[in-house]
């Protein structure tokens, strides 16, 4: 607010400033209708930082015309896109609509002081002033993210993902291209709502992908998904005469951690134990949650001995969590000392079908059960396929 009035007293508007305002104002309204239902769905589905294309039209105002007139556009667009694309504000949200149209106003302060500073070919012009939008931006939401709940947050919860800032650097060129439009051919600045279209749509299916294939209390893979992908993985490996290895991680006494501190403390050691055992796979690892408190993994190209090993690393790093959470009355608490019992098998010694190797790696489970809990159990495997497998 200061900024804005002291830009008022110091910068001078023009008639052809204006211009470029309305024309930018019209822009964003026209593209805010044609992607109004999609803009909707993706902010209902959206997981941690919501990442909208106001930067396309914040950016060339930055460089283009005096910062008290990419205020008012600031303004413009969120009241618009609250009300339009929103669906107005439930009660209690206004408060993040002002929010974030001040992080976006200034990070275009930001994107117009770095512009100037490089003031330089025009082209050098717009890649600071990017650069600038795109810094503050990230500072001021990640700032804003973690003071809102700074015992959960995380590195990606506050700065979001690799897709997610490559979304915003994706809007980032738009609106440096855009700069570059508005200055030579203005009329033209109307074909970028078509690409602006595009980018969004594709950006939500590829989140209902997501969820379609996520389980998304731990971001792992769903039971299907998995399924799917251990089918391809028994094809593979029967074309090329290969193996792989697989675990059925099933945590100990789960269920008392529930009754004590209840179900949503529950989850947070779900997703703990979650991380650990996505941390200590591969990248190309299939990882799954199988439903409940059982948790598999299939790692192509392992040998069952090598399994184990894996296995008893998830198992040793599941012992040693310590994880912050809450009872349903809010009390703070720590739960630590969770234990997991982990079967292992492997194809084509335990099985030729997925189903047949994990009814292994199962039967397996319930043996580290029955002998104590918290330790790996390699499933047995029988002597015709072991013979089976030498020849």
């Amino acid at each position: 607010m200061v900024l804005t009035v002291v830009s008022t007293l110091v910068f001078p508007v023009s008639l052809g400033q204006i211009g470029i305002l309305c024309m930018l104002v019209g822009l964003a309204i026209a593209q805010t209708e044609v992607t109004r239902q999609i803009e909707r769905q993706r902010r209902m589905l959206s997981q941690g930082p919501h990442i909208t294309v106001t930067s396309v039209w914040l950016l060339p105002a930055a460089l283009l015309v005096p910062p008290q007139l990419v205020a008012a556009l600031g303004v413009i667009i969120y009241v618009y896109l609250a009300f339009r694309s929103w669906n107005g504000t439930r009660p209690g949200e206004a408060h993040r609509v002002a929010a974030n149209a001040t992080t976006m106003i200034l990070s275009g302060f930001g994107a117009a002081l770095a512009g100037h500073l490089a003031d330089g070919h025009s082209v050098t012009t717009v890649v600071a002033g990017a650069l600038g939008y795109f810094l503050v931006n990230t500072a001021l939401t990640g700032l804003g993210l973690y003071l809102g709940d700074p015992a959960k947050a995380t590195a990606e919860s506050c700065l979001g993902t690799m897709d997610d800032n490559l979304l915003e650097l994706a809007t980032l060129c738009v609106g440096g291209l855009l700069v570059m439009v508005l200055s030579h051919e203005p009329l033209l600045s109307v074909l970028v709502i078509l690409p602006l279209y595009v980018l969004q749509r594709s950006m939500l299916i590829k989140r209902l992908e997501e969820l379609a294939t996520t389980d998304q209390k731990t971001q792992l893979l769903n039971a299907t998904t998995w399924q799917d992908g251990a089918q391809r993985e028994i094809s593979r490996a029967e074309r090329e005469n290969g193996s792989f290895g697989a675990l059925m991680i099933d945590l100990d006494h789960f269920k008392r951690i529930n009754d004590t501190f209840g179900h949503l403390a529950g989850d947070d050691v779900l997703k703990a134990v979650a991380a650990v055992v996505k941390q200590e796979t591969r990248a190309h690892d299939l990882v799954g949650r199988f439903g409940g408190e059982e948790f598999v993994a299939l790692l192509p190209s392992t040998s069952k001995e090598d399994a184990i090993v894996t296995a008893e690393r998830i198992r040793q790093r599941i012992s040693e969590l310590v994880i912050p959470t809450q009872t349903n009355e809010g009390e703070a608490v720590s739960i630590e000392n969770r234990t997991a019992s982990i079967g292992v098998a492997a194809f084509p010694l335990d099985g030729t079908s997925i189903e047949e190797v994990m009814a292994a790696a199962d039967a397996a489970v319930y043996a580290a059960k029955n002998s104590g809990r918290n330790r790996v159990v390699g499933s047995v495997t029988p002597p015709t396929r072991e013979l089976a497998a030498v020849a």
